[in-house]
């Protein structure tokens, strides 16, 4: 398996290009922000000969979507995410021209509501969707079960957990989540999470303070 991180925006979001020999291609969180790094990106997908086919969303918080009208435009792709992170979604536009004066391109409609457990296939390798709400109601992480892969979005870093005080947030379902959804891969699953380093669950399960204070549930 083949994973490009691109770092899209000041907030320092991971957006993920994977894809196995087939060379199928999902992407994972396109937050880019501006055209030269939407060209950096898609010169990227034409110089490697990949075939973008998947827009995977983790959540929708303005920071992970930002790219999504240019993976419409150049490939044709519409989102996928869980159908209780709509209303993150069209909240949007009004978060970003709040926060920092400046407006969203229009945004494009959602391509399919995921659920937990579904499997999805990317060429040769299928991809587990699991639901670990609690940064926002519908957070998913991707787990690629044959490759030990997991992309945990804004739910676990390395050392860290998401926030949850945001609108839709739950520290207790993000820790319940987490323990039961992430904890329960085996050790040397390697997680790509939304923003900073990739870890492993086995380094979460030992070393997270915020872990280790929650408990086992």
């Amino acid at each position: 398996m083949n994973i490009k991180r691109f770092v899209t925006n000041a907030i320092g979001e991971n957006c993920y290009l994977v894809w196995d020999d087939s060379r199928e291609m999902a992407i994972i969180d396109c937050g880019v922000w501006d055209k030269l790094k939407e060209e950096k990106i898609a010169r990227y997908i034409e110089e490697n000969g990949l075939h973008p086919c998947m827009a995977l969303q983790t959540h929708m918080h303005f920071d992970h979507i930002m790219g999504l009208p240019f993976l419409h435009r150049r490939y044709g792709l519409l989102p996928q995410c869980h159908a209780l992170e709509q209303p993150i979604y069209e909240a949007a536009p009004d978060m970003v021209s709040s926060w920092f004066g400046q407006e969203m391109e229009p945004l494009v409609p959602v391509g399919e509501y995921l659920v937990d457990q579904q499997q999805l296939q990317l060429g040769h390798t299928t991809i587990r969707v699991l639901h670990t709400p609690g940064h926002t109601p519908g957070g998913l992480c991707f787990y690629l079960p044959s490759e030990k892969l997991l992309f945990s979005g804004d739910t676990l870093f390395q050392g860290s957990v998401g926030r949850s005080d945001l609108p839709g947030g739950n520290v207790q379902d993000l820790l319940r989540g987490i323990w039961k959804q992430i904890l329960s891969l085996p050790d040397e699953v390697v997680v790509f999470p939304g923003h900073g380093p990739e870890t492993t669950v086995g380094d979460e399960r030992r070393t997270n303070p915020y872990l280790a204070a929650y408990g086992t549930m």
